[in-house]
């Protein structure tokens, strides 16, 4: 199959679009609130847990280096093996949780690395294409990396895909972000609505009022587009307050939002997709 089936058609396999039953500023609270959840978790696993291991990591450290015993040795660097997987893994889970490039770098690095990590550790093929600059609102931010994140995650534990193709844009108003695989796909409206975690990620986009746009078929793959107002981060909000000229988005004459151009906006992109 190609690596960027439709996301529209005379006859779509199935589509979804992300609908909140929650007043807007309850969502996007409920959104707030669990990211720094997020973070809080994540501070106590790097100082609680994480200096704890790296603790017992330094007394079998000892006990390797003192203990003429062969076996007794031999023991201990396993154990070692093993306290050094589950730091790696530990620094994972944190990395997820809190990631550090998204709040030092930008959207923009951290999809980078996101991408990068993963080729690197599997032998999936990617193909990237972003804009050179990005100043989105950090809501709009978190809500693409955290969708970007499942993504990838699927098509590492799920879809057996030999490649991958992660887009971004701006266009009309509204910034979209899609995410498509070759891998094996799966069929049906209810597997679409509740697999591999993606009810999140609907949740998530339309607290901030975006949408989710998920299209695939059996053995050929899955195509995700996620749709969210270009809201400006504060800084070039000000900017923009005070007369001066905004950076332009990548592929976009306004960053004014409203939903007839977000839905044309996504229309352009799905077919630029083609």
């Amino acid at each position: 199959m190609s690596l960027t089936p439709p996301l529209k058609g005379n006859k779509p396999v199935h589509a979804s679009t992300a609908r909140s039953a929650q007043p807007p500023e309850l969502s996007r609270h409920l959104v707030r609130a669990q990211e720094e959840e997020r973070k809080r978790i994540s501070r106590e696993l790097h100082d609680s847990t994480g200096q704890g291991l790296m603790v017992l990591r330094l007394y079998l450290g000892m006990l390797a280096s003192e203990n003429p015993n062969s076996e007794s040795q031999l023991q201990a660097q396993e154990a070692l093996r093993l306290l050094d997987h589950t730091i790696e893994d530990l620094r994972r889970i944190i990395e997820r949780l809190s990631p550090r490039v998204l709040e030092e770098l930008g959207l923009l690095a951290a999809i980078r690395k996101e991408v990068r990590d993963l080729i690197k550790n599997t032998t999936i093929k990617a193909q990237v294409d972003l804009p050179q600059q990005l100043p989105l609102d950090r809501e709009i931010e978190v809500a693409l990396y955290r969708a970007l994140q499942e993504a990838l995650h699927n098509i590492v534990k799920h879809a057996r895909a030999r490649s991958f193709k992660v887009q971004l844009q701006c266009s009309e108003g509204c910034v979209n972000l899609g995410i498509e695989d070759d891998g094996i796909g799966f069929s049906g409206r209810r597997q679409a609505r509740s697999a591999f975690g993606l009810l999140g990620m609907r949740e998530r986009v339309a607290a901030l009022g975006g949408t989710v746009r998920i299209r695939s078929r059996k053995g050929e793959g899955v195509s995700i587009l996620v749709t969210l107002p270009a809201r400006l981060s504060p800084e070039h909000r000000e900017t923009a307050a005070r007369g001066q000229s905004a950076p332009a988005f990548a592929g976009s004459p306004s960053v004014a939002h409203s939903e007839s151009h977000s839905q044309l906006g996504a229309q352009r992109f799905a077919a630029a997709l083609r």
